[in-house]
């Protein structure tokens, strides 16, 4: 017993370490392959992290639609652009790096919250029991597909979008 929580503590210092080590080198390489190569590693880390929290449902998805479909998206945008390093070292400074931060510290606000949140009382409908009772891909769906609908179909169209953009500017003049 003591053995299997010593384990699983290990594994979750490594995985988050992963994470974050993926994060940083996602955010300070210049290479846009290597930071997307960097960002699956931080995805399958991730997932390792939600099958240590018993979710195998969420960790499959975590594989599959990130560090599948999603980073192929991205990997696909990247070599349509064709960015050349002189195109990448003329982007030093700018006014995306001065949003990128600000937005890092509202999330990480928001990160914070999530982790004070249960201390001070301030949980969620769906508890660990109700989870066991109906199992967590069903209560994943009804949300889903009913409580959260729009923001779901919202999130389709901005990935269409993000599509068809990546079109246009890999066509040229």
């Amino acid at each position: 017993m003591v053995v299997g929580i010593l384990f699983k503590w290990c594994v979750f210092l490594a995985m988050s370490m992963g994470v974050i080590f993926g994060g940083l080198m996602v955010i300070s390489r210049r290479n846009p392959i290597h930071c997307a190569l960097f960002m699956v590693m931080s995805f399958f880390c991730t997932a390792v992290l939600y099958l240590i929290m018993n979710q195998p449902f969420i960790a499959v998805l975590q594989v599959l639609v990130y560090s599948g479909a999603i980073m192929m998206l991205i990997i696909f945008v990247i070599m349509l652009l064709r960015l050349e390093e002189e195109k990448i070292a003329k982007l030093k400074f700018s006014y995306t790096k001065l949003t990128g931060t600000i937005l890092g510290i509202i999330f990480f606000f928001q990160l914070l919250m999530g982790v004070i949140a249960p201390l001070i009382g301030k949980t969620g409908k769906i508890t660990a029991e109700v989870i066991a009772k109906e199992g967590s891909t069903v209560i994943i769906a009804k949300e889903l597909f009913t409580r959260y609908l729009l923001i779901f179909e919202l999130s389709s169209v901005l990935l269409l979008v993000a599509i068809i953009g990546a079109v246009v500017l890999s066509k040229g003049k």
